[in-house]
């Protein structure tokens, strides 16, 4: 009776399941997410509202205002054409954030399906497949790019479907390994049992259990893209001026180290700046997304 009487003072009972609380409740208190959201989200409104902000044109010389350093009127100075520099910060971000999904985008819309078919169907389908990912893993990723944008020629959007193409096999090396540990599980084999054709059960049962890695990825090889792009700027194959990026902000810059050292400063913190942005929400993503992997 003691136990009893105990037991009704202390109340009902707590439930033994909790539901996990959603990806945006998590992500909040993670503290690299939230970092790396924020900054992300910098850019992204810098790009967006560029075009609506009183900044001088981007593409408009002063010759009377050649390398100006920083100043009240000039924030981050001017370059060798006397164009603020903080207008082309501002517009260039738009270009190298364009690049990056765009790269993104193409890499998952190539790398996705094949690898969807080497984990799925395995046997000489994934032998081939796994051997031409094999053979351009095994060049370094900026000679790739550097490779694919020569061959297409000097531009921004080639600049984009090169750094796509680039990174093709990372995205089917993932999804192949991602299927292949899906595919023996039971609810696979319950869709198999009951006659589900083949492009069902990989739509409707596999991809959707396969997000998560595919996000935390594309997050994070945004980054990559975004260095990439610069990278290819820089060497005269991405944005072609006088057009504004960081990249090709930078590769005018190098010209002009001793008397205008503010040029190259201001294009490699935002470069930096992005890069850890994407590096800590892509972090913060993995935590909240693919927990196991911590």
């Amino acid at each position: 009776m003691a136990a009893t009487g105990t037991d009704a003072l202390a109340g009902p009972a707590e439930p033994a399941f909790r539901p996990r609380p959603g990806v945006l409740v998590l992500l909040s208190r993670n503290r690299a997410a939230l970092i790396g959201g924020a900054i992300v989200l910098t850019f992204v409104l810098m790009a967006v509202f560029a075009p609506l902000l009183p900044l001088a044109d981007p593409l408009k010389s002063n010759f009377l205002a050649i390398r100006k350093p920083p100043s009240e009127l000039y924030w981050f100075g001017t370059d060798e054409l006397g164009r603020d520099q903080v207008s082309r910060l501002f517009f260039g971000a738009q270009a190298s954030l364009l690049a990056g999904i765009i790269s993104v985008l193409i890499a998952l819309a190539i790398g996705v399906p094949f690898g969807l078919l080497a984990g799925w169907y395995g046997g000489w389908t994934d032998i081939a497949i796994s051997r031409v990912t094999e053979a351009m893993l095994a060049c370094p990723f900026l000679i790739l790019a550097i490779a694919f944008a020569a061959v297409l020629g000097p531009s921004l959007t080639n600049a984009m479907i090169a750094i796509g193409l680039s990174a093709v096999p990372i995205f089917v090396r993932l999804v192949r390994a991602q299927v292949m540990s899906v595919k023996a599980e039971d609810f696979v084999e319950g869709a198999r049992a009951v006659g589900a054709r083949d492009l069902r059960i990989v739509v409707r049962h596999i991809l959707p259990n396969i997000l998560s890695p595919i996000v935390v990825q594309s997050t994070l090889f945004m980054a990559q893209a975004i260095i990439l792009e610069a990278a290819l700027s820089f060497l005269g194959l991405g944005q072609q001026p006088p057009s504004p990026s960081w990249g090709q902000m930078l590769n005018v810059a190098k010209n002009f180290m001793d008397q205008a050292p503010w040029m190259s400063v201001a294009p490699g913190i935002c470069i930096f700046l992005a890069v850890l942005g994407f590096n800590l929400l892509g972090d913060g993503l993995r935590d909240v997304l693919d927990p196991k992997e911590n």
